[in-house]
Parts: C-alpha cells; sequence; structure tokens
C-alpha cells in the first residue's frame, strides 16, 4: 500500500514537471507568434503588406480591383480572370474573384463627381464587397437624396446608396494643439525642405499666412503657415518661427509625456489597424476601410482620402495617422464623435509632402508642438489603444489573451509541485514520529 502511494506520488511529480515544460513551450510559442504576427493582428503568414499594391500594380486595373488585409492578416487581391488569380496565389497573397474591375468602379466614381455636388456626401470603393458606397449625411435634402439614388441607379447596381447620423465637416477647432485667431487644430508631423523646418498638419485650419501660436492666449508664437492646399486636398505647412525648431523630432505624442518615433512615410493598406492622435480626443485605433475617398465638405469637395473607422473630434483637425512607426495621414474631417463612433477621413501624408516638396526631419534632440519621450525613453514603434491590456516587450506590446493558457499550465503545475512536497513532507513527519515513538517505548 505504501509502495503504490509513493509511486503514485512520482507520477504527480512527473506530471507537474511536464505541465511546467509544456507551460513554458506555450508561452515561448505565444511570444513568438504574436511578434511575428502582422501589423494589423491577424494570424497567418506574415507577408509584406506592399505585396498586394504591388501586384495591382502589375495585373493592371482591368484584371484588378483594389487589395486589402484579410481577417488571418494575409493581403487579398481582388481579380477578375483566372490567370490573373494563378499569379496572386504563386506571390502568396489570397485571391478572390469579383464582377466589376477597378477600371469600372472609377468610372463610376467619375460619374459621381462629374454630377452636381451635393454637400454631405461622401464616397469610397469598398474593395472587399466590390461596390461603391455613397454616403449622405443629416444635412442631405430629400431632393438631392433622390437624385443622388438615381444617378447611382443609373451607374450600377454596385453603387449603394446609404444614410449616415452626423454631418460630415472638418474638424477644426494630433498630439498637441495649435492655436490661431480663429481656431484650434493639431499638430501633425514635423518635417523639413533641407533648408527650414515646419509642422505639416490640415489645409483647412487656416489659409497661407495664418499664424499659429503654442497656446490658447496667444503669447508663444509658433509659426505661420507658408503653402497649403483645401479644397481638393487637406495639407499646410507651418513654418517654425524660431531657431529652437532646428532640431524638431519626428515624433508623435501619445499622452503621459511619451511619444512614438516615426520613422517614415508610407500609404495605407485596406483593413490595416491603425492609430490617430488629436488635441481633443487623445489616441484612438481603428481600421482603414477604403483609399481614394471622396468628401463633399461644406466648405468645397476633397479627394483622393483615407476612410478610416476612426473617431475624431473638432480640434482634432491636423492630427497624425501612424501606424508602426509610418506616417500615414493627416485627420480632414468625418462625421460622429468618439461617443458614438464614427467616420473619419485622412489626408495621405505621402501626397502632402510630395506636393510641398518635403520629408520627415531628422530624430533630433530639440523641441517642437509634440511632446518629448519621457525620461525613461518610452518610446515605442507601436501604440496601446486606450482600454486594451498588453505586456510592454521588445518594443512592442504582447496581448495577454496570447499568454493566458501557457500562465494558467504553469501555476497549476507548480501548485501540484507545492501540493505534492507538502504530503511528501508530511509522511516524512508521521515516519519519523513512528520511530521516534517506537525507541521511546
Amino acid at each position: 500500500m505504501r509502495h503504490a502511494r509513493r509511486s503514485l506520488q512520482r507520477i504527480a511529480r512527473l506530471a507537474a514537471v511536464g505541465g511546467l515544460l509544456c507551460g513554458g513551450l506555450m508561452v515561448t510559442s505565444a511570444v513568438a507568434s504574436e511578434s511575428s504576427a502582422p501589423a494589423d493582428g491577424g494570424g497567418g503568414t506574415a507577408l509584406p503588406p506592399e505585396l498586394a499594391a504591388d501586384l495591382v500594380s502589375q495585373l493592371g486595373t482591368s484584371r484588378t480591383a483594389g487589395s486589402w488585409i484579410g481577417s488571418d492578416g494575409r493581403p487579398v487581391v481582388a481579380v477578375t480572370d483566372e490567370e490573373a488569380a494563378a499569379e496572386v496565389r504563386q506571390a502568396g497573397a489570397r485571391a478572390e474573384f469579383v464582377r466589376h474591375s477597378m477600371a469600372r468602379l472609377r468610372s463610376a466614381t467619375d460619374a459621381l463627381s462629374g454630377a452636381p455636388r451635393v454637400p454631405g456626401t461622401a464616397w469610397a470603393v469598398d474593395y472587399s464587397t466590390n461596390r461603391i458606397v455613397v454616403h449622405a449625411d443629416s444635412t442631405v435634402s430629400a431632393t438631392d437624396w433622390s437624385r443622388m439614388s438615381g444617378l447611382a441607379e443609373e451607374i450600377g447596381s454596385f453603387v449603394h446608396m446609404r444614410r449616415t447620423g452626423g454631418t460630415f465637416s472638418t474638424r477644426l477647432n494630433g498630439a498637441d494643439p495649435i492655436f490661431a485667431r480663429n481656431g484650434r487644430c493639431s499638430a501633425g508631423f514635423n518635417v523639413t525642405d533641407g533648408r527650414q523646418n515646419f509642422v505639416l498638419t490640415a489645409g483647412h485650419c487656416g489659409p497661407r499666412g495664418t499664424t499659429w501660436f503654442q497656446d490658447a492666449t496667444g503669447t508663444r508664437q509658433l509659426g505661420t503657415t507658408t503653402a497649403g492646399s483645401f479644397p481638393g486636398s487637406d495639407f499646410s505647412l507651418v513654418e517654425y518661427g524660431n531657431a529652437e525648431a532646428s532640431g524638431a523630432r519626428s515624433v508623435v505624442g501619445v499622452g503621459g509625456d511619451q511619444a512614438v518615433r516615426i520613422t517614415a512615410v508610407a500609404d495605407p493598406v485596406v483593413g490595416q489597424r491603425a492609430f490617430r492622435s488629436g488635441s481633443t480626443t487623445g489616441v484612438r485605433s481603428g481600421r482603414v476601410t477604403a483609399l481614394n475617398a471622396t468628401v463633399n465638405y461644406p466648405e468645397g469637395t476633397v479627394t483622393g482620402l483615407i476612410e478610416t473607422t476612426l473617431c475624431a473630434e473638432p480640434g482634432d483637425s491636423g492630427g497624425p495617422l501612424f501606424a508602426d512607426g509610418l506616417a500615414l495621414g493627416l485627420t480632414s474631417g468625418g462625421n460622429g464623435d468618439c461617443t458614438i463612433g464614427g467616420t473619419t477621413y485622412f489626408q495621405p501624408a505621402t501626397t502632402a509632402m510630395a506636393a510641398l516638396g518635403v520629408r520627415l526631419t531628422a530624430d533630433g534632440s530639440g523641441a517642437g508642438p509634440v511632446p518629448p519621450p519621457s525620461a525613461a525613453g518610452a518610446v515605442a514603434p507601436g501604440v496601446v489603444a486606450p482600454g486594451s491590456s498588453g505586456l510592454p516587450m521588445f518594443g512592442g506590446f504582447i496581448s495577454l489573451r496570447a499568454l493566458t493558457p501557457g500562465l494558467l499550465v504553469i501555476a497549476v503545475s507548480l501548485l501540484g509541485l507545492a501540493a505534492t512536497g507538502l504530503i511528501r513532507s508530511s509522511q516524512r513527519r508521521n515516519s519519523y514520529r513512528r520511530r521516534y515513538s517506537q525507541s521511546w517505548n
């Protein structure tokens, strides 16, 4: 009987040790998979997002209809024929057959743009559903709605009309706030033309000649708007008005005296997770839903915008859109707010910088309108959105959910080892007492 108990205890100890090893492997595997996962948080094989865009460019607009990041993190390319699908698969991306090519979809958006302008409307191509979605806000009258619905019907059944709440508006009123006599905006990115340094922000914030301040009282002058475009596009340059800006940093403030280093500029991908920082609502996260969107603001029409699920509010205009240390865009406008949610549009940073002839500033040590990193140097290439939980690791964040199974196995195994240790200790004490009692007798 005693021998059987010892065997059971030995088996329990071995099982606990095996559990520790298994739990450790599970945690290691989770860390490896999280760190190698695509930037948008999906699983699957991590392929460069630009792969799909390159395939679309190679195959042409008559054989493709856009690309996006799938739920598994893999690039997806919409194709119209089997030969194109074979090329996409061979490159490692996933092919999805659609009815309408990009050439057909662009022809439809051209027809919408050629119609009389209706303020409060916006449209973009939804790659994943192969259709054009036309949004109309609460300011669009029943007559204009009826007229646009008739135009959509003429173009084809792939043009869908959709009413949306709130109103499409520019977000006048980033990271840090910048103030002018007529309102407040947010700083976007620090850029340079090689001679002077500037703040890149939204064009609707103020025309050329607008003077900007770092405080609402107008005592600390920041600089003056020297170039820009709005409507049509939505970007502008604010030239620093002091010599201290020579070391302006390419970082984005995310609150708590922390910042994200911006290392390059890039175009986003549909389905990509991105972050926005603004002086009104701070850091928010969401996904890119469309590219080349058109928005008819009351002030005028802006084309070529990035459509997202992020929210924004007045004062966030001009603030940066970024992901993985890449500058993606500048907050232009949208509808809704950060309580009920909404749609926000961004001016692509690549387009703005190319038009203005500027580039991101080097990561210097000087001051700028965005807050510097903390004393501990907490500058990460990624950001955890408000309300999420994560563990800082290797400059990024590892999801607690991914680590939980392995940690539970380790915890149970440790409890098992502790229990067997207590049992063995108790048995030894009882055995000693029996021997001592017998010798005393």
